[in-house]
């Protein structure tokens, strides 16, 4: 793995939001020049309050399904902004991929949901999992007909503090359930199976996968470490009521999703091999950094 260092200007789209924000700190701290873009639609300006007076940032009010005008020579390109919408993703890829006059490198990340699990027809499941196909694709054939250095990233599960705690991910919505005292409810039995990983180690992983020179096809950025959803909520149960000094919370069970996979565990060999990269977190360091900062918000 060959990876390219050096300052360099910086665009993150989606810079307010879960990944974008801790990603822009991550930028900064490596001392490069750093443009956040957001339509502020999820993410949120006070992701990057502590960043108001940074001299090497700037924040930018836009949607990235309009064209930009008036930037500065972009060096990088991270494409964080992912609505849940297919037509919407597939329109912001294309809109910021024809900025790739003024840029040398992009990365476009795409959710596991487009990977794993069955896509029947009628289910907008299956509407999402063929958008960010489409996203892939647009990629890549912006590679071959204009020499975009283009990486895609398949994102697995990832958590930490800034998520919403209403954003319906598995995580979150435990740890806000358990801090206000209300039973923590899993839909089916609890031995579905996710790979979390911290957002720190997600950040890393793009970052190497940008400044690297592999880009031969997507690469898996996830833990290849399985958690039964029964194990999580204990593990929540537990932490929370030790921070907070107050009862365990119960947890319930209601009938599983039809459509819920009962694994998701990322292949990460490609990443160990060429990246040289994995997670490092254990996941009770990470939920305890995650619920620190869900206690802070309240």
């Amino acid at each position: 793995m060959n990876v390219t260092n050096g300052s360099k200007t910086i665009l993150v789209a989606g810079g307010a939001g879960f990944l974008g924000s801790h990603l822009i700190d991550f930028l900064l701290q490596k001392g490069n020049r750093v443009i956040g873009v957001d339509s502020f639609e999820t993410g949120s300006p006070k992701n990057l309050q502590h960043l108001e007076n940074h001299p090497q940032f700037t924040l930018i009010n836009h949607d990235i399904q309009y064209p930009f005008q008036g930037l500065e020579e972009i060096d990088q390109i991270y494409n964080l902004a992912c609505p849940a919408s297919p037509p919407q993703e597939s329109i912001g890829n294309r809109k910021i991929q024809g900025y790739s006059d003024f840029t040398r490198q992009y990365i476009s990340p795409s959710t596991t949901r487009n990977l794993l699990g069955p896509c029947e027809f009628i289910r907008t499941s299956c509407m999402l999992r063929r958008g960010k196909r489409v996203a892939e694709s647009l990629c890549y054939a912006y590679r071959e007909q204009f020499g975009v250095d283009i990486r895609i990233a398949r994102i697995f599960n990832t958590y930490g503090p800034r998520m919403g705690a209403g954003d319906g991910r598995v995580v979150s919505s435990f740890i806000s359930a358990a801090l206000a005292g209300r039973n923590i409810c899993i839909t089916g039995d609890g031995t579905a199976t996710r790979s979390f990983q911290f957002v720190t180690d997600c950040i890393e992983g793009l970052y190497i996968l940008m400044n690297s020179d592999y880009r031969e096809g997507p690469v898996n950025i996830g833990n290849d470490v399985e958690t039964s959803i029964q194990v999580l909520a204990e593990r929540i149960v537990d932490l929370v009521a030790n921070s907070t000094g107050k009862k365990k919370v119960n947890i319930v069970y209601q009938p599983r999703l039809v459509d819920d996979p009962c694994a998701r565990k990322p292949q990460i060999t490609l990443a160990k091999a060429k990246l040289g990269w994995a997670p490092v977190v254990p996941l009770d360091v990470g939920l305890q950094e995650t619920i620190n900062w869900h206690m802070h918000q309240t």
